[in-house]
């Protein structure tokens, strides 16, 4: 990892003293000997791409950008009153500008950072505010000097082109999909002079950052280990701009410009919710259907993750496991191999590998008696979100037809459930513990059990195991540095790529509706997913109903990203922040039948329970203008064009 987190950093340190966006007086003090002509940064592929490097650079790690950080900030996830000061809670309580540097009591979001530095490979030192427009900048200027790139090849000059093209729309997309349209900027905007361009509205920013994915897909290889230039590091350029990159993100891009809030504005009530842009539905439809086709045909490295929960839940360690779906999330036991397997498209760099022992991995377990040590920051998540979790059967809990029973409620789910999900009687530590420590062996998650205390046990009654193992504890002892545990959290996978095409499909024509380049209808997309983990297939009473079948398109897309911190923006797109069910938070309350020697002798899928319930924890009290993150004040009071976004 340390290598090829080397290999992205050919030569950025000669291009920050020529083009760090400081002021002129700064510039000016530059010492003579520091300055590098222009003709020299951008002659040959070498010089260029070291221009380019740190930009990779600049791509936060969302999961360790601070000691603790939180990225789930929908309905799905609510953390206990210790991280109170964490945006999670910020957002819970409808205090938006939390995500802006110095709201917040720690500098713990990695959307701003009061200390951000492009050129540094500390991660706590990255944010998406700061960098986009630094970023931005840089993409233009590189733009701007291709015709200085003599000597080079013109696989060299297409490759230079297409990641600035792939960048400049990159950065323009985390902005806009937080706080709208804004300026679009593709020009290097002449420094001193005042600025006047206005903010475009959301579909306006789609077309022009879609040009630019789309001429990125054109320029770019599949594979850089199969060009000249690739060749020079080949093995180590994963993190590389790729066609299938641009692909994903320019479907995505389309399919957010189609999306509900994009088409119709904010508003409170969901009766809009299934109103999507027809033409945005079938561009993003045919651009995802151009990537899966490439995959399918085998003409990519990327393919789906193997899924074997067994191999997890039954505590197999990493090395003997079938199964490589926890691959994309973590890593153990693997010389700090960087997570993602065969599924993760897009990621930034990840230059600290066991620094997730000191924050996220520390952060997803009771710490009930020191069972985890560290921070009394625990991630959970919330009951509503775990009961989107369907039956083994493909149906959800609340079909008549499921099965499901609450008398046994862990008994035939959805596979990922036991794969994702700590639940009452699972098996927490596998090693020898003393014998006063035995007690905490089986999670004890049940009303009034051993790990419900609100400040340092689960407030909801359940725990994460998706991103995290639970084997993270004190005694087995994962996230020792023996353990070689690294986390990383994708920014974009594969298995996002089907959700996406079914949901632009589904919008664009209904269940059976398929791209014109790609084969399978949007159903047989989400089927895809269900038969790689073992679930049962989308039931015939939903692909009869355009809105049932999105409501099922929508329910696996929560399940299969869940906690990957996709959550917020998708019910802010589709209008439901603010709607009931999704903006309250639940705990799962229910009573022991069984004694703690039935979980000693017997799977805890099996165990019996009774009074099983749900009880409300809080409600977010939002209105139209959380749909919106609000901008910077400072920002907004440069020039009159640039207005905040409204009710803020």
């Amino acid at each position: 990892m340390k290598e090829l987190y080397k290999t992205l950093l050919w030569g950025s340190i000669l291009f920050v003293m020529l083009f760090s966006i400081t002021s002129c007086e700064d510039y000016l003090e530059k010492e003579e000997e520091a300055l590098v002509s222009e003709e020299v940064a951008f002659k040959n592929f070498m010089n260029f791409q070291g221009f380019i490097e740190e930009i990779y650079n600049c791509i936060p790690d969302k999961q360790k950008s601070y000691w603790t950080t939180s990225w789930n900030w929908g309905e799905d996830e609510i953390m206990n009153p210790a991280a109170d000061w964490h945006m999670v809670n910020q957002i819970d309580i409808g205090n938006f500008w939390s995500w802006q540097a110095g709201r917040l009591a720690q500098n713990g979001s990695w959307l701003d950072k009061d200390n951000a530095d492009p050129t540094s490979t500390d991660k706590f030192n990255h944010a998406i505010w700061p960098h986009a427009w630094y970023s931005i900048r840089k993409a233009n200027m590189g733009l701007a000097n291709l015709d200085l790139m003599t000597d080079a090849t013109q696989e060299e000059k297409d490759l230079i082109a297409g990641q600035l093209y792939f960048f400049r729309a990159w950065w323009h997309f985390q902005l806009m999909q937080y706080f709208g349209g804004l300026p679009y900027i593709n020009e290097v905007l002449p420094a001193g002079e005042q600025l006047t361009l206005p903010r475009m509205t959301y579909q306006e920013c789609a077309d022009l950052a879609g040009a630019d994915f789309a001429q990125a897909a054109k320029l770019l290889p599949i594979d850089w280990n199969n060009t000249r230039p690739g060749s020079q590091t080949s093995g180590k350029n994963q993190l590389r701009i790729n066609k299938i990159m641009a692909l994903g993100y320019l479907g995505k891009n389309y399919l957010w410009a189609a999306s509900p809030l994009m088409e119709h504005g904010a508003q409170t009530g969901g009766s809009m919710t299934y109103n999507y842009n027809a033409e945005y539905s079938a561009k993003a439809a045919e651009a995802f259907g151009e990537l899966l086709n490439l995959v399918e045909s085998g003409q990519t490295q990327y393919s789906l993750a193997e899924f074997n929960y067994e191999d997890i839940y039954n505590h197999k360690a990493a090395a003997g496991a079938t199964s490589k779906y926890s691959d994309i999330f973590y890593t153990t036991g693997q010389n700090w191999l960087m997570p993602g397997s065969t599924e993760a498209i897009f990621r930034g760099p990840s230059s600290d590998a066991n620094g997730s022992n000191w924050g996220t991995s520390k952060t997803f377990g009771p710490k009930v008696q020191g069972l985890v040590e560290h921070d009394n920051i625990i991630h959970q998540p919330t009951a509503n979100y775990v009961n989107l979790y369907g039956m083994a059967n493909g149906l959800p809990l609340d079909d008549p037809a499921s099965g499901f029973d609450p008398n046994y409620p862990f008994q035939n789910r959805d596979p990922r459930f036991y794969h994702d999900i700590v639940f009452d009687g699972f098996q927490y530590v596998n090693a020898s513990m003393p014998a006063e420590m035995e007690h905490l062996r089986y999670a004890g998650l049940h009303t009034g059990g051993l790990m419900r205390e609100p400040s340092n046990g689960s407030r909801s009654g359940y725990f994460i195991q998706k991103l995290v193992p639970h084997t993270a504890n004190k005694y087995d002892g994962v996230y020792n540095w023996s353990g070689n545990l690294h986390v990383y959290l994708p920014y974009m996978r594969l298995g996002d790529i089907y959700l996406m095409y079914a949901e632009a499909a589904a919008a664009a024509g209904g269940a059976t509706y398929s791209a014109s380049n790609f084969s399978k209808t949007a159903e047989g997309a989400i089927n895809t997913l269900r038969d790689r983990v073992g679930a049962g297939h989308v039931a015939a009473t939903f692909t009869s109903s355009p809105e049932l079948f999105l409501d099922e398109v929508r329910r696996e897309r929560a399940v299969e990203l869940s906690f990957e911190g996709f959550r917020f923006n998708d019910l802010r797109r589709w209008l439901l922040l603010t709607e009931e069910p999704y903006n309250i938070k639940t705990s799962q309350e229910f009573d022991r039948v069984e004694d703690v020697t039935f979980f000693e002798e017997n799977d805890p899928r099996d165990a019996r329970v009774s009074n099983f319930r749900e009880e409300v924890i809080l409600t977010r009290k939002f209105g139209k203008k959380h749909y919106w993150l609000p901008l910077k004040i400072s920002d907004t009071s440069m020039y009159p064009e640039f207005e905040q976004n409204p009710g803020w």
